[in-house]
């Protein structure tokens, strides 16, 4: 039977709220329109109150990804620990191993992050525009492993929420490449949660 992460399409909705110190998502299965898991920030409360003084950018957080909702099983966690200018990002799949991990880039003009596997071999380069949220996942040889794209929800909606949703295609093939949607899925949540928002 096949399971949340073997879809070749999702569609990640943020939740709305005002003054929020966490982020919470829905992923979808982009076809059937099926809730299929739910990413959400897992922090403590003491970690939330230093975002108030803090750059939470330079504070650790963890991403918990679950099947269904919040009482599912874990599917993926991505993981920040502290830092100050290039943090290492980590994804660690439903086991507790870490399958790779993320490294911002030093200088580039429109954004974007390496990804990694545990061997320190690039897996793929996320590369796009942070001011218009589209995000394409290509390979060493750019070749194109997938996409993220923003997709609108209405000009009322945008202006008076800082919620955001994505559409996220992984390109046909890519999954061959072991662990390569996983880390592709984290990649795509970890745009908005991790390094949007110091953008």
């Amino acid at each position: 039977m096949a399971g949340p992460l073997d879809l070749r399409e999702f569609v990640v909705k943020e939740h709305v709220g005002l003054l929020k110190l966490t982020d919470s998502y829905d992923i979808f299965d982009a076809r059937s329109q099926k809730q299929i898991a739910l990413a959400r920030e897992t922090i403590s409360g003491g970690m939330q109150a230093l975002r108030l003084l803090v750059n939470k950018q330079m504070l650790p957080t963890t991403v918990t990804v679950t099947e269904r909702d919040e009482n599912g099983p874990v599917l993926f966690q991505i993981r920040r620990g502290f830092s100050l200018i290039r943090p290492k990002v980590f994804v660690v799949d439903a086991s507790g191993r870490e399958v790779g991990y993320f490294k911002s880039k030093l200088f580039s003009l429109g954004g974007g992050f390496w990804v990694y596997d545990m061997r320190d071999q690039q897996v793929a380069e996320v590369k796009g525009d942070w001011k218009g949220r589209n995000f394409k996942f290509l390979s060493p040889s750019q070749q194109e492993l997938g996409q993220v794209a923003m997709k609108w929800g209405g000009v009322a909606k945008e202006l008076f929420t800082s919620a955001d949703t994505y559409m996220v295609e992984i390109a046909p093939g890519a999954e061959a490449i072991p662990n390569v949607k996983l880390l592709l899925l984290a990649a795509a949540l970890a745009i908005d949660i991790v390094f949007k928002e110091s953008k």
